[in-house]
């Protein structure tokens, strides 16, 4: 189990991550860190270890890793969401991709340096610190409570050597008799700090936390009702060339602390909204679509699975032209990334390698007794004639002779919502349909075992009208004759 896991995260850490073959050494940290030492420990099996429950630990393991891996000064006070690098460096390049990648124009919001926006930079100010240090990228990083524009600009100042980088903005609020309000008109009211000691990494927190009825109540299905995200944040005229964003993950605190295994501080400001991150996202994607070519790409963090399909639909309704997802794994956490733009393609949106792939197939396991090859020969027609397309069984020779429409195979690829890596098959919601011929495939099966049968697919055809519209269709079958006949089977 240890290695799969092991080889789990390799494949899904960036490659250029600093710590994708390089964890960070623990051992090597406390040597050179004398703040650090009291938190490592060695289990067992001799190798050392901190206890992840432990926010000092986790806060002064960030603070090394930033002043040991990227030469930065860092500090941030007491429950303040404390960033994990690794898992930020992740982040970070996989915009630098779609940045250098060729599937929007490389025209840059200022000349030839790259500018972003940090929606709720936080008192870490972890991405415009990363951004700035790791590739020299300029950077606005929002927020709204006096704590963190008061740290993120102390975070900032204190590396000198990229400050001038970095802007530190803060949010207005639409309400100004809104709670929010309430909670910055007395510096150090709540949660406020006195002067850092950023070389020994300690800080002195003064005032109480916020009372029980500023903090932001549950708001289950409701929409975003917070301070502004974009619009109302960019000014007239600034141009960007991606916004990022770690976006409040849940409905309620008590949502937020059911993770028993770690301890990343994080305030109700910073960890909760009515409807959680999806409501969140939502509201950036509604002001994506007034700013829209404001910025090349927009983005998100998500923190669940589930939300990106219901996200990705929301993109397609809105126009935009492209939405990109990926897989962000480090050690025990796992996190998406949601992309989208609405800059026209300048070229199709797939990997080389897909195009390549003119046949298919998969392994359909757990069938029943009663369950033939010709059932699911019929549902494979079925499957192609719910969609539109032309089909004619063959019974004699067990295959399905396919036929797809221009229109069809568009309209296919604007509900494609494969999620996953870069590696997955990445397409244009508005493709221009004279970019497309009509498909011919064959889909045959084939007996291997008792409840088993080898479904292939093969293109009927040298020019593939699409690179990787192929292979989405063949992927939705699979999905729909595994929700069929191999129910149970994972």
């Amino acid at each position: 189990m240890g290695s799969k896991k092991r080889k789990r995260e390799r494949a899904t850490t960036h490659p250029r991550n600093k710590y994708s073959d390089n964890p960070p050494d623990f051992s090597l940290l406390a040597s050179k860190y004398s703040t650090f030492a009291p938190y490592v420990f060695y289990s067992g099996d001799g190798r050392p270890r901190i206890d992840w429950t432990d926010f000092n630990a986790t806060r002064e393991l960030t603070r090394v890793l930033l002043h040991h891996d990227h030469g930065l000064n860092w500090w941030i006070p007491d429950g303040q969401l404390c960033p994990t690098v690794p898992n930020r460096s992740n982040y970070i390049h996989w915009i630098e991709d779609l940045l250098s990648s060729d599937i929007i124009p490389k025209v840059q919001a200022d000349r030839n340096t790259a500018k972003g926006f940090d929606i709720g930079t936080g008192t870490n100010c972890i991405y415009p610190l990363l951004g700035a240090s790791l590739l020299g990228w300029k950077f606005v990083g929002s927020d709204f409570t006096d704590v963190a524009l008061e740290w993120a600009e102390k975070n900032v100042k204190s590396n000198p050597h990229i400050s001038e980088l970095i802007e530190v903005r803060r949010v207005k609020m639409e309400n100004p008799a809104s709670s929010s309000e309430e909670l910055n008109d007395e510096p150090g009211k709540y949660g406020q700090c006195t002067d850092a000691d950023f070389n020994n990494g300690k800080a002195v927190v003064i005032g109480p936390s916020p009372p029980a009825h500023l903090q932001m109540p549950s708001g289950i299905g409701k929409g975003y009702g917070g301070p502004p995200i974009l619009v109302g944040v960019v000014k007239d005229g600034e141009k960007f060339d991606f916004c990022m964003c770690n976006p409040p993950f849940f409905e309620t605190i008590e949502e937020a602390g059911l993770n028993p295994k770690t301890s990343c501080g994080g305030t109700v400001q910073e960890m909760v909204c009515p409807g959680g991150e999806s409501a969140f996202i939502t509201r950036i994607i509604e002001d994506s679509v007034q700013l829209r070519q404001s910025f090349r790409w927009y983005t998100s963090m998500v923190g669940r699975k589930a939300n990106l399909k219901v996200l990705i639909s929301k993109l397609w309704e809105v126009g935009a032209t492209i939405v990109k997802t990926t897989e962000f794994v480090q050690g025990q956490t796992c996190r998406w990334g949601l992309a989208w733009s609405f800059l026209p393609a300048s070229k199709k949106i797939v990997p080389s390698h897909v195009a390549e792939k003119n046949n298919m197939s998969f392994m359909l396991e757990g069938l029943q007794r009663h369950q033939s090859a010709f059932d699911v020969l019929q549902s494979v027609e079925s499957y192609f004639c719910n969609i539109g397309a032309s089909s004619k069984l063959d019974s004699a020779s067990f295959k399905v002779d396919v036929t797809l429409s221009a229109e069809q195979c568009n309209t296919i690829l604007k509900t494609q919502t494969q999620i996953g890596t870069d590696q997955d098959i990445l397409i244009s919601a508005n493709c221009p349909s004279d970019q497309l011929n009509d498909m011919h495939l064959c889909v045959s099966v084939f007996q291997q075992i008792p409840g088993t049968l080898l479904v292939k697919g093969l293109l009927l055809q040298k020019e593939i009208p699409v690179p990787g519209v192929f292979s989405v269709i063949f992927q939705q079958l699979q999905e729909d004759l595994k929700s069929k006949f191999s129910k149970g089977i994972r």
